[in-house]
């Protein structure tokens, strides 16, 4: 997957790495970045590069926290686990397996599938109410969020049926007791939309314990907002492909140099 930008293209080439690679190392920085890691777990995948196999998608390595990960360390397995490439030689996480190949083999058009487990996440997750109308973050999210019920550990690959079943057309997920999912037409989309799950969550959390009478957003005006956020790309692209990633890439480049090795 080519990206224009300036960034990526010059590290793409200085570092002799693909794109993706280089990419999705980012994405695990700016997680570890933004406080939305938990420890050596969860995981972010995206396609590999099309040279390292036929519908393959690139993974962490199990052991390594998200602040260590770098564009050669990433794994490369096909979607029947197959591991094709793995430099680090620690394999990978098989619930991570388990969640990430049901979502690249259900939806070709996804990119990057981003599985989180902040407090913030799990603490909605483990509401019936999920996420509410409340704020303007919020709103992205209005009547577009998936759910899938808690099974356990992801271990049992027949779980992967059920969860794609769950997640239809969407590209967020609550996880039910467990923590969050988005997905994204490249690892930008999905990261923004992860960051911006993070938000929505911290400030629902906060609302709620404030004891103050919550003003819940009406709605049709909540229904303009989220279609307003869906079509935000084309009006603010200023014919750049994301310029919100670009931003982030840039933040990660300037604290993580060491992700493109």
């Amino acid at each position: 997957m080519s990206v224009p930008s300036s960034a990526a293209t010059a590290l793409s080439a200085d570092a002799g790495q693909p794109i993706e690679r280089i990419q999705l190392a980012a994405a695990y920085r700016l997680v570890a970045h933004f406080g939305m890691d938990d420890s050596i777990f969860t995981h972010i995948s995206c396609k590999a590069p099309a040279e390292e196999g036929e519908h393959a998608f690139l993974i962490n390595p199990y052991g390594l926290r998200f602040d260590e990960v770098t564009a050669s360390s990433l794994v490369t397995v096909d979607i029947d686990g197959n591991v094709l490439r793995d430099t680090h030689g620690s394999g990978m996480n098989k619930a991570g397996f388990t969640i990430h190949s049901a979502v690249h083999a259900a939806r070709p058009e996804v990119h990057c599938v981003l599985h989180t487990h902040t407090v913030a996440g799990v603490a909605i997750s483990s509401m019936d109410e999920g996420i509410l109308p409340l704020n303007q973050w919020s709103l992205q999210f209005h009547n577009r969020i998936a759910f899938h019920d808690y099974e356990g550990i992801a271990l049992d690959l027949a779980e992967r049926e059920r969860l794609v079943a769950d997640l239809g057309e969407r590209n967020v997920m609550i996880l039910r007791n467990h923590g969050l999912l988005t997905c994204g037409r490249s690892v930008g989309e999905a990261f923004s939309l992860m960051f911006n799950m993070e938000r929505t969550c911290k400030a629902q959390l906060a609302i709620m314990s404030s004891g103050g009478v919550q003003r819940r957003i009406d709605p049709e005006l909540a229904e303009k907002t989220a279609r307003q956020y869906e079509g935000w790309g084309e009006k603010h692209s200023a014919n750049r492909p994301d310029p919100q990633w670009e931003a982030f890439q840039r933040l990660a480049l300037k604290h993580y140099p060491d992700l493109v090795n």
